[in-house]
């Protein structure tokens, strides 16, 4: 097994605890948005292991891109320009590496805008909004193989 398997094992497999972590948070979010309640230390962990995976998801991808993966920089380097003619070459290059830079960005943003706000209510609904716009871009970005090239979705 290479660096290069593992890597792209782990970073398969934490993709679902960023859809659930990420699930967890937006449903308790909504509720909170919706019932009017206080923001509990619950809400605020659920936010912090959504964020968390999602920067633990971007440092294996960012090591998988930069270092190990053939589709990654290497696939510049290697095809040149022939990367942007191919869909499936483009999308590993370009379009999932930007779109799930913006989705760490967008939950990095919901968490923050959620800790500063000083009303529980708006708290929830910064957290919902933010949280919403980062796991819509995760799902757009994932590799299921409906709009963008198929992978597995369990990698051993």
């Amino acid at each position: 097994m290479t660096a290069y398997t593992i890597v792209l094992a782990l970073h398969s497999w934490t993709r679902w605890l960023v859809l659930i972590f990420g699930l967890i948070a937006l449903f308790r979010a909504f509720s909170g948005w919706q019932g009017r309640r206080q923001w509990l230390g619950a809400d605020n962990g659920m936010g912090a292991a959504f964020v968390g995976s999602m920067h633990l998801q971007l440092l294996l991808g960012l090591i998988l891109y930069f270092g190990l993966s053939p589709l990654g920089v290497k696939a510049f380097e290697t095809a040149g320009s022939a990367v942007m003619k191919d869909a499936g070459s483009r999308f590993f290059a370009v379009e999932h590496l930007v779109g799930m830079l913006l989705a760490v960005v967008a939950a990095q943003v919901g968490r923050t805008l959620s800790k500063k706000a000083t009303d529980p209510v708006l708290k929830h609904k910064k957290a919902f909004t933010w949280f919403l716009i980062a796991l819509l871009l995760v799902l757009l970005m994932i590799p299921w193989g409906i709009w963008n090239p198929a992978r597995p979705a369990f990698r051993l």
